[in-house]
């Protein structure tokens, strides 16, 4: 896969358009089996024998079903569909070591159509999953793409608190482990052009500032990195529907990334929008009006707002864009 180079015109990036996009959750903060199926939100069925089952001592068959599991982190297989191919990857890895794998098998999903991994940004709660899914992956020296700063130490310094800092995944470790790592600051073209990876995001808001006490190690010392430059999405272009776009944290800002995604295909159709939208707690729901009124201006046809987005901006945007609205859960499968 060495498609880091672009071909940009004056309508943006040659972006093919698709005929349908698999989203499949793998990791999330949230797990319900009772949530119902929608016309793109297609719920694992809840049926004993849909999923693998483990040794219980306890239970009456001596057998339990090894059912999925929620975590602070996020995780999902996208796959683009184009006439009669499918191509897909792995974008990020969620945050427990085996939560990835677990999830895999429980899912009874297999890993060999995965192409490429891509690490929305480097904190690890979007990083550590990889590490359980090595002998699938890494062995098959699959490009790996990220920013530079993933492998940045990173820590957060609330004030009045000790600081708290966040596991680093090493780039060399992953090289190590067979990974072909693709660094890149710039938008880039994967999948024969079916799927953008925007790299740095612009921030062109004047409400989306970034995580103030977010800081990065550099040259020895601890300096501010509110803007996490590193955080980037995945763009796709569904014909006849308009743009499909997957964040993992959206620390750029979900409205900065939507604009920027517009900006770089040159397509002003927004169909649907999922991922993490970073509006949770008290630096950032001052913020959640302005974005929602922002969102609805974009009119996607599809919101799904997950991981860190946080339970007052995902209730107020079921509430101010209904119709788009779908509430996600561990397993989900987007149709789109």
């Amino acid at each position: 896969m060495n498609e880091r180079s672009l071909e940009i015109t004056e309508q943006g990036l040659r972006l093919g358009d698709i005929d349908e996009v698999e989203v499949l959750c793998l990791i999330d903060n949230i797990s319900d089996v009772l949530l119902t199926s929608t016309d793109v939100a297609k719920r694992p069925v809840l049926r004993r024998e849909d999923f693998p089952t483990e040794p219980a001592r306890l239970m009456a068959s001596g057998r339990a079903a090894r059912v999925l599991l929620a975590e602070h982190g996020f995780s999902v297989l996208i796959t683009v569909r184009r006439g009669d191919r499918s191509r897909s990857l792995l974008f990020d890895a969620g945050l427990s070591v085996g939560g990835l794998a677990h999830n895999l098998d429980a899912m009874q999903v297999g890993t060999k159509a995965v192409e490429a991994v891509v690490f929305s940004h480097g904190h690890s709660d979007h990083t550590v999953g990889l590490n359980g899914v090595l002998d699938r992956l890494g062995s098959r020296h699959l490009p790996l793409m990220a920013h530079p700063d993933a492998w940045l130490d990173r820590r957060l310094a609330i004030p009045g608190r000790e600081p708290f800092e966040m596991a680093t995944t090493r780039k060399a470790a992953l090289a190590e482990a067979g990974f072909d790592v693709v660094e890149g600051r710039q938008p880039s073209l994967l999948l024969d052009s079916t799927l953008l990876l925007t790299g740095e995001v612009e921030r062109t808001t004047d409400f989306e500032k970034g995580f103030p006490v977010h800081q990065a190690r550099r040259d020895g010392e601890w300096v501010p990195d509110s803007l996490i430059m590193d955080d980037q999405a995945a763009v796709m272009n569904v014909r006849g529907k308009g743009l499909v776009i997957v964040t993992g944290c959206g620390h750029a800002g979900i409205v900065n990334i939507v604009r920027y995604a517009i900006k770089l295909t040159g397509v002003d159709r927004v169909y649907a929008v999922i991922g993490g939208f970073h509006l949770n707690g008290p630096l950032f729901e001052p913020i959640i009006p302005a974005t929602i009124e922002a969102m609805r201006a974009f009119a996607p046809a599809v919101i799904v707002p997950t991981h860190c987005t946080g339970w007052k901006a995902i209730h107020a945007f079921a509430a101010a864009m209904p119709d788009a609205f779908v509430q996600n859960s561990v397993g989900t499968r987007y149709v789109l």
